[in-house]
């Protein structure tokens, strides 16, 4: 954290009347009890956007979703510029639930609404830190970070007065529930989902809802022997078609989905989506049915596409299309999911107008889901339609809070045309909304080191090393700042690390080559050059291989490596 960053831990409250501090507001007490998600957050905001209403009518626009999602009680003040498709769909149409990123989107955007209105000098007082909901402990830890403490300094007491205990009925703890799945709020969801499963009677219509919900919710964590537990206990406790037919749809996404890829088991999961797609080809409603069967067949696409087999995930997601014709316009967000995933396939056969048509189909759907933004962009950059592709990245980062992926993507296409001071613009900006976004460190300590920044390169890598110990790539970074700094020795080391580590990687055995060449080994780095090459043919290492060549007094296949080099791309 930089010094002008402040974010403490206080076993005391300044006190305002000594003049030594200027609150911004009252303390907040922070406990999540009463308030549940973004306690802290809806508070402060309470405190902020009626004056910026005021002063600054313009960030509070700008920031409507944030504002909207986390403080509920300014929908009515604040209003709705950008308004997805489910809002407005009943509940078994809001198939989606956000990924638990989306609550550091909302930070972010919060921060930036925050730092925007604020007037420097302040001071925020949080107390009952340590019962903070997750969501107020990432927004009080991003602001911390984001935030000048001269312009606001954060003090969180880990303590304070304890609330009442929680007298909600199960309709109210729904009512709860259901907001924090639709806003993604997923650690909330678990914790009040369990209360309401402890309130409700096992197999029963109220009791379900909150046991797919924190099923889920407990699965888009990654705490996945959890999420068995409730869908086993949904198989012991109904006879429900529907409800066995969901549990076994539950179980197969959390073996395909394992958020460790050693740890999938796409046979279980295989047996389980086989399970629903069973027992929902016998319900007897149509509509049901059609919806239900499409939803469990899109599922196995998912394992038919990790299996390798493409095609038969191709024609499961066109089956799942032919079953959504028979829902008219219900389901809409149903059929936006099926259009996107069919031009992930098609892109992958090469069939790129097609999938471009899907993608815009998708988008018409709902212009403010940005996913669909950001994969266009990447199908068209490959197709060398790079303005098109600019354009899909900042409607992306225009359809909701700050979306560090977009400004990743823009970065390598401003890589791709050379404008490599926008790039870093663009790699700072995703670094600042998500310092472990490990692969804009990457890219930022390799331009860096390129423009011969070689301090900054080298604080990238650190912080870049610190979060994945051995990544080849930093390596290879590295191996180039010490090569720089005459340090050989050291630079061998790192680049023989990156070559062991990552053998098919062009860049470490290129970056060896160089190091052996300044190091008097012209023969060794003529051999590490000709690997480089045979992975990844580039200018830039025919003209090194050029270069050693020569030294070796092969003049003939020097000017046959310069003549490559100088070739257009």
């Amino acid at each position: 954290m930089t010094e002008d960053r402040s974010h403490l831990e206080a076993q005391g409250v300044p006190n305002a009347r000594t003049g030594a501090v200027r609150l911004l507001m009252p303390m907040i007490d922070g406990h999540r009890r009463p308030h549940g998600p973004y306690t802290v957050g809806s508070a402060l905001l309470h405190h902020l956007v009626p004056g910026a209403l005021e002063r600054s009518p313009g960030e509070v626009a700008a920031h409507d979703i944030e504002i909207r999602a986390v403080a509920p009680g300014l929908g009515d003040r604040v209003a709705a510029r950008r308004i997805a498709i489910d809002a407005g769909l009943p509940d078994d149409e809001r198939i989606l639930v956000p990924a638990p990123r989306r609550t550091l989107r909302l930070a972010n955007g919060v921060t930036d609404f925050v730092r925007a209105v604020v007037p420097p000098g302040r001071t925020l007082v949080v107390c009952n830190g340590d019962q903070a909901d997750p969501t107020d402990t990432e927004l009080l830890e991003v602001m911390a970070r984001r935030i000048p403490s001269r312009q606001l300094t954060i003090v969180v007491q880990p303590d304070g007065p304890e609330p009442p205990e929680d007298s909600r009925d199960a309709g109210q703890l729904w009512e709860i529930v259901d907001r924090c799945v639709r806003e993604g709020f997923l650690h909330a969801v678990v914790e009040l989902g369990r209360r309401g499963l402890a309130r409700t009677e096992p197999g029963g219509t109220p009791w379900w809802r909150f046991a797919q919900r924190t099923a889920t919710a407990l699965g888009g964590l990654g705490r996945t022997g959890e999420a068995r537990e409730v869908w086993a206990s949904v198989r012991g406790s109904s006879q429900d078609p529907g409800m066995h037919a969901a549990a076994a749809y539950g179980m197969a996404m959390l073996e395909a989905r394992h958020p460790d890829p050693a740890r999938r088991d796409l046979t279980a999961a295989r047996g389980w989506i086989n399970e629903a797609i069973a027992i929902s080809g016998l319900l007897p409603d149509p509509a049901e049915r059609a919806f239900k069967l499409g939803f469990d067949r899109n599922g196995l696409a998912l394992i038919e596409l990790r299996e390798g087999r493409r095609s038969a995930a191709l024609a499961l997601v066109e089956s799942a299309l032919e079953l959504a014709r028979e829902l008219g316009e219900r389901h809409p967000v149903h059929r936006m999911v099926l259009l996107a995933n069919r031009a992930r396939l098609l892109a992958g056969f090469g069939r790129a107008k097609e999938a471009l048509e899907d993608y815009a189909a998708a988008i018409a759907i709902d212009p403010v889901f940005p996913d669909h933004y950001l994969e266009r962009g990447n199908l068209l950059v490959e197709l060398g339609r790079h303005d098109e592709a600019l354009a899909d990245y900042e409607s992306a980062m225009r359809a909701g809070p700050p979306l560090p992926e977009a400004h990743y993507n823009r970065a390598e296409l401003r890589i791709l045309r050379g404008d490599v001071e926008g790039a870093l613009a663009d790699l700072d900006r995703v670094i600042e909304l998500d310092p472990r976004y490990l692969d804009a460190i990457v890219n930022r300590a390799g331009l860096l080191a390129g423009l011969d920044r070689d301090e900054e390169a080298r604080a990238d890598v650190t912080a870049g090393l610190a979060l994945a110990p051995g990544d080849p790539h930093l390596l290879v970074v590295l191996g180039q700042l010490e090569t720089t700094a005459g340090r050989l020795e050291e630079a061998r080391r790192m680049l023989d690390r990156a070559v062991e580590a990552a053998p098919s990687m062009a860049a470490a055995w290129g970056s060896r080559g160089v190091l052996r060449f300044a190091a008097g080994d012209p023969e060794g780095a003529l051999q590490d050059l000709s690997q480089a090459i045979g992975l990844e043919p580039l200018p830039d290492l025919y003209a090194n291989r050029a270069v050693a060549l020569r030294a070796l007094g092969r003049t003939a296949e020097a000017d046959a490596d310069e003549e490559r080099a100088s070739r257009p791309p």
